[in-house]
This record gives C-alpha cells, sequence and structure tokens, in this order.
C-alpha cells in the first residue's frame, strides 16, 4: 500500500518458511524485505523485470538487518520501507517490521545502486523514479553502513560451496540472500542451535558468479559476537564482509 512518505506490505508467515522453533528464518525475514522492495518498484511502473528489460537493476552495496524478535507460523507482519536519500546514481533504503500490534520487532537500511547490468557499472537514476517514489528522510537504524567491515584471512570455521544457478538472480550475480545463509552455514553448530541472530551487518564487494567456488570465514569474537568473510576460492577476490551478533534463544 503506497502512502505519501513510504510503502507498507502485509505478509502471513508461512510452514516452510519456518525453523524447528516456528518461527521464520533470518533468510526469510530477508527475502520478504526483497519481495516489500520490488512490490515498491512495482507500484510506481516500474517492476524489476521492465527495469531488467532495459539492463538496469539495483545492487545492494551494504546493509544492516536487525531482528528483536522472530514471526512465528501464520502470524501477520507489515514491512514498511521508504527511501531516506538520494544521490544521482544511489539511495538509502529504510524498513521497519510491526507485528500484527504494530509493536516493531525488526529493522533493516541498506545503501542501493542503480546499475547497468550489461556494461556492469553505476548508472543515474530514472528521474521517473525519483518522482514517483515516497521519500522520507527519517531513519529506521542510525548506523554508518558505509564504513568499512575488516577483511579476515585466518578464520576458526570455514565452509566450502558451489556458486549453482539457482544461487543467481535475473541480473546473473549471487542473490544477497545466499550470501547471508552461506555465513550462517560456517557457523558453529552450538550457536546456531541455541541462539538466534539478533544483527548482521555486512559490505558486498566483489560479484560471485555462477560456477564459482565460495569460501565462508567465520572468526569467534566476544559476547556472542562474530566475524565473516566470503570470498572466492584460488583467488584474492572477497565477495563481502560482515559482522553478526547473536542472542541466546
Amino acid at each position: 500500500m503506497m502512502f505519501e512518505h513510504y510503502f507498507d506490505k502485509q505478509f502471513e508467515l508461512r510452514y516452510f518458511e519456518m525453523n524447528s522453533l516456528g518461527l521464520a528464518t533470518p533468510t526469510i525475514i530477508l527475502a520478504l524485505l526483497e519481495e516489500t522492495a520490488a512490490d515498491h518498484c512495482y507500484c510506481i511502473n516500474h517492476s524489476l523485470f521492465d527495469l531488467n528489460k532495459k539492463n538496469v537493476g539495483w545492487v545492494l552495496v551494504s546493509g544492516i538487518l536487525q531482528i528483536d524478535r522472530y514471526p512465528y507460523y501464520k502470524e501477520k507482519i507489515t514491512i514498511r520501507t521508504w527511501l531516506s536519500s538520494y544521490s544521482s546514481i544511489k539511495g538509502y533504503r529504510e524498513n521497519i517490521i510491526f507485528d500484527e500490534q504494530r509493536n516493531i520487532i525488526g529493522r533493516a537500511k541498506g545503501l542501493w545502486i542503480f546499475f547497468d547490468i550489461e556494461k556492469r557499472k553505476p548508472i543515474p537514476i530514472f528521474n521517473d523514479i525519483k518522482e514517483k517514489w515516497s521519500y522520507y528522510s527519517e531513519e529506521s537504524i542510525v548506523k554508518n553502513i558505509k564504513k568499512k567491515i575488516e577483511t579476515i584471512h585466518t578464520a576458526s570455521y570455514i565452509k566450502k560451496f558451489k556458486v549453482n544457478s539457482y544461487d543467481t538472480d535475473m541480473n546473473k550475480h549471487v542473490n544477497n540472500i545466499r550470501y547471508l545463509q552461506w555465513v550462517i552455514e560456517s557457523m558453529p553448530e552450538d550457536i546456531v542451535d541455541d541462539y538466534s541472530l539478533h544483527i548482521i551487518d555486512g559490505r558486498f564487494i566483489a560479484e560471485a558468479k555462477y560456477g564459482d567456488s565460495i569460501i565462508s570465514l567465520t572468526n569467534d569474537m566476544k559476547d556472542h559476537s562474530f566475524m565473516h568473510t566470503i570470498k572466492i576460492e584460488g583467488s584474492d577476490r572477497i565477495c563481502g564482509n560482515a559482522k553478526t551478533y547473536w542472542r541466546k534463544n
């Protein structure tokens, strides 16, 4: 639903989106945020598929997700999204997640770049998009998501993956959700079993492509926080860095 300052989309959580505790998973939350952004594009007649036909699209370069409570099976949630600031080629997308009682259960913020898919470089955002999209200067999270996150070169936990075709999106690069999955897969089992992801703060540095071999590196810090680096095996190419914070279930 489009308002002057923001766009709201409601979801009812489904069975296949649940973990063993009957709660939504972090990757599902990210998928619902992505769906909300896609619908926000669609409602101003610039669907992601239409943009793709023009060889342009949106690429996430950095972002933070904070979940204070994960929604449960059949719960209805509302995701509110808006743009808080623009430059010629990029914009900040803000998100707040409400439960049915209008309590805030999560927040997210992302820096997106408008991108020429063929030339693999940023281009100016269409004026029509800037004119039609809801805009509000308030931030969902006050956090500098452009600040660099250090690369780790040695790790307490390492996991390897192959990029398959289903890992990539219509722009032919690995979907953001897959990076979060790779981070979680490299976590120690006792943390994944007994803790919930509270915050992930990430930076996307280089693209991973179909056929690449991925290494996910995780280092245990303190107070249930971790540092992560995802890189291409056999090269110095770093795809992304992240920090995660976990809370006891």
